[in-house]
């Protein structure tokens, strides 16, 4: 065989197995699983990942956990806490479990601040899956309705810092309009505060607070808009400190519903890394059911550019697994 025979035949046959590779890639698809779920946290331990999320519609007694290693299959789990009935104060409204936020701290242990009656609530758990229990031992809300009443008391979330000192970020707005962002430091108990909060509400913020740290910079992200329609979207904005100020994100918003329709109101995230590859896990909605916003749980990868700008999401309908190894 002559050599360009040889070469041309190796050249058809690396073709075919990169084209063979490729097709036998395994993808997870967006949706990531059955069922309607919303604002999402997430959390790894060893290979397994834990996400916890409000069960649509608008809450549930308690909290949806999907475990899983590779996010393709998914188990269901239940917690011992938070739940409707345990996390009741004399000043909650009628509305149930939302928007959960777990961390791992410093001292090993997983805290969670979630919404419940419209108040903020903190628990705290040696593992994962529990069991868990109200972090203040007077199993009082950590911030009440009646506190700062400008705010809607929820959506709160964890930041620790390189120090491995953490800062809590919630609030939302009434009516879908006038969002306010709260931000304290928190003492090494996770639930004291360290100073007085203080509003930091960045340019085009609603609800939904998550900050993440990158090269010395501090993004706080959020949803903008309203959550029940189009409208409803990812911004962020960008501060030298954890408690700002900060100023509009360039390219913000990030995420957005997209013109052929196929995304809806995507937002309420978190921001996970998996082999030094950022993502970002969020909701989407459903299409309309009745009088009820359903939601639905998915992942794409989030990316910055050479300046530091966090890149535009495309949401895409499969995406390659996350890879841990």
């Amino acid at each position: 065989m002559g050599t360009k025979r040889i070469t041309f035949f190796l050249m058809v046959l690396g073709i075919s197995l990169s084209a063979q590779a490729q097709k036998n890639v395994q993808k997870m698809s967006n949706p990531i699983t059955e069922g309607y779920f919303a604002d999402p946290s997430i959390v790894q331990e060893k290979d397994v990942f834990y996400i916890y999320a409000t069960i649509d519609p608008w809450g549930g007694d308690e909290l949806a956990v999907l475990e899983t290693k590779d996010f393709v299959k998914f188990k269901r789990r239940h917690l011992n806490w938070p739940t409707k009935k345990a996390c009741t104060s004399p000043t909650s409204g009628d509305s149930k479990v939302w928007a959960p936020a777990v961390r791992k701290a410093v001292n090993g242990k997983y805290y969670m601040y979630v919404s419940v009656g419209s108040e903020v609530w903190a628990g705290v758990s040696d593992t994962p899956l529990g069991p868990w229990k109200n972090a203040k031992a007077d199993q009082s809300p950590l911030v009440s309705a009646k506190d700062f009443p400008e705010v809607h008391n929820i959506d709160a979330d964890c930041f620790i810092d390189d120090d491995g000192q953490a800062y809590l970020y919630w609030g939302s707005g009434f009516r879908w309009i006038n969002g306010h962002c709260m931000a304290v430091k928190l003492k090494s108990d996770m639930v004291t505060f360290d100073g007085v909060p203080k509003e930091v509400t960045p340019p085009d913020y609603f609800e939904g607070p998550h900050m993440i740290k990158r090269n010395g910079q501090y993004y706080l992200m959020f949803s903008e808009g309203k959550a029940i329609d189009s409208t409803y979207k990812v911004g962020y904005a960008v501060g030298n400190s954890p408690m700002g100020p900060f100023t509009k994100g360039v390219n913000s918003p990030i995420l957005t519903s997209s013109a052929d329709g196929t995304v809806v109101g995507p937002g309420h995230h978190t921001v996970f890394t998996a082999k030094g590859q950022d993502y970002i896990l969020y909701h989407k909605i459903f299409p309309q059911q009745g009088e009820y916003v359903l939601r639905q749980l998915c992942i794409d990868s989030l990316n910055f550019d050479a300046q530091g700008h966090i890149k535009t999401v495309v949401p895409q309908p499969s995406n390659p697994v996350i890879q841990l190894k």
